[in-house]
């Protein structure tokens, strides 16, 4: 034993007891008061030490014991001492044995002569205890004594550690040594339980020092403020500025919920769960509430592992009859504070055994259950449980509980409202896209549309139109913004476009009308809005499968991806164009031959920004992920490039995505008759036209595809300019005819009288074909027909 161990006082008799009664170690001060030596009793049972007759004490369930014994003395005499007895705690790191001490020194003294103590009685207005400079107890005044619940005159002489626990009396003799060695006066906040209360309340122990005349420092005046209230304030407070950062940070219903538990288990509740009435996704609940009511549970929370309190699994329906706190609550529409000791609970019990028997096997003694309402409409209820906090529901618990639900009503209720705007905007997206891209012989294609994660539903949209002669377009873009506005704004762009396509506008010309059309949008938006108040950009494509070449324009949109049949990747270095809606700037087409099985990427920017890192980086990325679209599906590659180009879960902004791989159309398949400007001549071109169906093995098709081609020709004869050329296209069983000439007036169709002599060529074709038209060209016009098998018609 060292010299200066504190155990050892030669004034204070200690001994410490094991839980299983024997004595563990044993004091000089403590053989001084019995006798007894410590090889004499360390390692026996401690009852040995009691005298003759005497009873043990029965040792309490808390961690203090105080009283008188009678213990015998070597000799075989009877010592009568008051002994305090305390047990160590495990998790202040010492063991569950017992510390008994008394002091030697007798407490019968006067306390009012010594005139240190009188000085800190007099000076103190509160609980106040007094030590020397030796860290001794000298007195404590009534207050003091109450407090601690220990008679003040048997304190005398005692040291800190054998009043209180060990591990907080070392704290606070580092504290009054330190307040004896500077002079200066210092504040602690601890814990302590009073006497005959089960739990612990928060103190502040004020250490003052005392002086004698000479201004010497003779010792220190402890004094303790009960500073509970003050705690649990700041604590609440605290927990009100957590619940109003953590508590709705994303739109979702149940996340937001779960903030909720989180914020709340355990500092106001041991479990907290979360119930939604049950009606339609995003309607309010309309009409007075029906018992027993009936709600889902969204979420719940316990503060121990597994959630084992809860009788309903999350997803579920709960049924809460009239008795319930949950259904009550509803109903009144406002909080209600119900407990097992007050019988409240005993009607829900009593019908509802599940509850019940949580009730009894985890001593559930308080529940309190708070409406969550926003707006002025009930969305469901919160319900919080108490079993391990020893204290019910307070006035201040149900303000608190209350302030942190109304919160998290409102981030629910605009979560709630979110969805349904969102899920609005998904349908009209989904409305505006196309369900399906259409089978071409010039192109095989497949997409992909992905709507943002948080900012809601954006206006990216893309298209495939089939044009006359095997034609294909191929268009994607973007609107700026987000929501219906944005979903409203695309929607008219894509009809705008198809109905553009249909007169085979060429690219740079279509997207000059676009541009019109955003310009007209933006003023209709804005009022006087200037131009680019509606943003928007667009690239438009048109592939020929005969010439197997292709036109492209854009309007401020990303380039497309080529990928050869070879594998090689590039960007098309194309102009980029000015966005849609500025006005009165040209837009520049590019024209390049494909190769046949050439693939081509159309995306938005919001693939290539997904990941971060910039432009760049995201078209580099995008250029590996389809290093190998060249050859297998394209589905397959339009997978691995959303798994490449964006984070894992949902994109941060809307992602549209659209891969096309190129035909070509066999010039076998091509037939061309320049046709001389003669009505005469007509005959020879119709069995031009027959031997060629019948190398194409279209005979059933003769009669009518003679009609058509004799109408079409002697048109462009009739009214038409020359020179005058006539092409067949075949593609498995469709056929096209075009008739083409330099003159740049359009037919049109009309109903001609009974007696007109014509006017009825167009209206033959159109009866007699899948489709016809027109288109200009640079050169002129051409009138071209899609015929079918005649089971087509």
């Amino acid at each position: 034993m060292r010299a200066d161990d504190p155990f050892d006082d030669p004034v204070t008799a200690r001994a410490v007891i094991a839980a299983d009664g024997t004595v563990t170690r044993w004091n000089k001060a403590a053989q001084r008061l019995l006798g007894h030596r410590a090889e004499d009793v360390v390692g026996r049972p401690a009852a040995r030490l009691l005298a003759d007759g005497a009873q043990a004490p029965r040792l309490p369930g808390d961690r203090r014991w105080s009283g008188t014994l009678a213990l015998r003395h070597r000799d075989g005499g009877t010592v009568t001492v008051w002994l305090l007895a305390h047990r160590g705690r495990p998790e202040d790191g010492e063991a569950d044995d017992w510390l008994a001490v008394t002091p030697l020194r007798s407490g019968d003294t006067d306390p009012v002569g010594d005139p240190l103590l009188w000085a800190a009685m007099l000076q103190s207005p509160c609980a106040t205890v007094v030590f020397g400079e030796d860290l001794r107890l000298r007195g404590a005044n009534d207050a003091m004594a109450e407090l601690l619940g220990l008679p003040a005159t048997h304190l005398r002489g005692l040291q800190p550690g054998d009043i209180g626990g060990r591990h907080r009396a070392r704290e606070l003799e580092q504290h009054m040594r330190q307040v004896l060695r500077t002079g200066r006066g210092h504040d602690v906040q601890t814990r302590l339980r009073v006497r005959g209360e089960s739990h612990e309340d928060a103190w502040l122990a004020r250490i003052a020092p005392l002086t004698d005349d000479s201004g010497r420092i003779v010792g220190v005046c402890v004094t303790a403020h009960d500073f509970t209230e003050q705690n649990r304030a700041r604590a609440r407070l605290q927990l009100v500025n957590e619940a109003s950062i953590r508590i709705g940070t994303t739109l979702d219903v149940t996340r937001t919920a779960q903030e909720l538990t989180e914020v709340c288990v355990p500092a106001l509740a041991d479990f907290v769960s979360v119930d939604l009435l049950e009606h339609d996704q995003g309607a309010d609940p309309t009409g007075p509430l029906i018992l027993p009511v009936s709600l889902r549970r969204l979420t719940h929370r316990s503060r121990t592992a597994g959630n084992p309190e809860s009788v309903t699994d999350l997803g579920e329906v709960v049924v809460y009859p009239a008795a319930a706190p949950q259904a009550d609550s509803l109903v009144a529409g406002h909080s209600v504070v119900a407990s097992v000791p007050s019988g409240d609970l005993d009607p829900w019990l009593a019908v509802d055994e599940a509850h019940a028997r949580q009730v009894r096997e985890f001593g559930v003694h308080s529940i309190l259950s708070v409406p969550l309402r926003a707006r002025g409409v009930t969305l469901g209820v919160a319900a919080f449980t108490r079993f391990r906090h020893p204290e019910p529901f307070t006035h201040d618990d149900v303000l608190l509980a209350e302030e942190i639900t109304a919160r998290a009503a409102v981030c629910i209720d605009n979560a709630r409202r979110y969805s349904r705007e969102r899920e609005t905007t998904l349908t009209l997206q989904r409305s505006l896209l196309p369900r399906g891209l259409p089978r071409t012989a010039a192109v095989d294609a497949a997409s992909r549309y992905l709507p943002a994660a948080r900012t809601g539903v954006g206006g990216d949209w893309f298209d495939v139109i089939p044009l006359s002669g095997m034609r294909v377009a191929m268009v994607v873009g973007g609107v700026v913004g987000h929501g219906i506005q944005a979903s409203a704004t695309t929607g008219r762009l894509r009809t705008a476009v198809r109905t553009l396509a249909d007169i085979d506008l060429a690219p740079e010309e279509l997207l000059t009308h676009l541009d019109d059309l955003v310009l007209h949008l933006s003023h209709e938006s804005g009022g006087d809005a200037g131009p680019g108040e509606v943003g928007a950009t667009c690239l438009y494509a048109v592939y020929d499968p005969v010439s197997r070449r292709c036109t492209l324009s854009r309007a401020g949109h990303p380039p497309p991806v080529l990928v050869p049949p070879d594998g090689s990747v590039r960007i098309l270095d194309m102009p980029s164009g000015p966005p849609l809606g500025l006005g009165g700037l040209p837009f520049e087409p590019v024209e390049l031959e494909l190769p046949e099985g050439s693939v081509l990427g159309f995306y938005t920017d919001g693939l290539v920004d997904g990941r971060g890192g910039g432009t760049d980086a995201g078209l580099h990325l995008l250029c590996d992920s389809l290093s190998h679209a060249a050859a297998g599906a394209l589905d397959e590659a339009c997978d691995r490039v959303l798994h490449a180009m964006l984070p894992p879960g949902r994109a941060t902004d809307d992602v549209a995505l659209l891969l096309t791989r190129t035909r070509g159309l066999p010039s076998s398949r091509v037939a061309t008759w320049d046709i001389p400007a003669d009505p005469a001549l007509v005959a020879p071109v119709r069995k031009r036209v027959l031997d060629q169906l019948g190398v194409w093995e279209l005979t059933d098709m003769s009669f009518t595809v003679e009609l058509v081609v004799s109408e079409l020709v002697t048109n462009a004869i009739r009214y038409g300019a020359p020179p005058i050329r006539l092409r067949l296209i075949c593609d498995a069983s469709t056929l096209i005819c075009e008739v083409s000439d330099t003159s740049h007036t359009a037919p049109h169709l009309r109903r001609a009288k009974t007696w007109d002599e014509g006017g009825r060529g167009l209206l033959l074709v159109a009866q007699l074909t899948r489709r016809w038209g027109s288109r200009h060209t640079a050169e002129g016009k051409t009138i071209w027909a899609e015929l079918g098998p005649a089971e087509d018609l």
